[in-house]
């Protein structure tokens, strides 16, 4: 059964979902990102890359020739569990396609009111198809 955990309350989605990459790459777990919107897929990998002038958070797009080596994965298109250990950290409006193979899925969800609507919705959705959904509130 997949585990779902909300993370409501961060004043910047993006940068939340850097810090929370790096936070799960420093603890060795491998992590698949997924937006379906290309763009703001890439507006996420320059950001990952430069949203703290210590941090390294080694990864690349699903297709990318060294996706077999990398930690952190990026992917528009419907996302692939690597292992039993795989989390998945969905920064899109809807659930990802497939998500029931994650054991893990992350959602962060900022202060914005359109943003906490499309959360409870993708909530309900996971709760009917018999996820374990949590919720936590940032900053606590």
């Amino acid at each position: 059964m997949t585990r779902v955990d909300f993370a409501f309350g961060a004043p910047d989605r993006l940068r939340m979902a850097c810090e929370v990459v790096r936070k799960h790459y420093e603890a060795g777990r491998q992590v698949v990102v997924y937006l379906s919107d290309p763009r703001q897929l890439a507006r996420f990998d320059r950001l990952l890359w430069g949203f703290e002038s210590t941090a390294f958070v080694p990864h690349v797009g699903v297709g990318d020739p060294l996706a077999a080596q990398t930690p952190v994965l990026l992917t528009s298109t419907a996302p692939i569990a690597r292992d039993e250990q795989s989390w998945l950290l969905n920064l899109d409006v809807q659930c990802p396609p497939g998500f029931e193979q994650f054991s893990r899925v992350l959602e962060i969800v900022s202060e914005r009111e359109t943003d906490r609507t499309q959360a409870r919705e993708r909530w309900r959705v996971y709760q009917t198809q018999g996820c374990q959904v949590h919720a936590h509130k940032l900053g606590t």
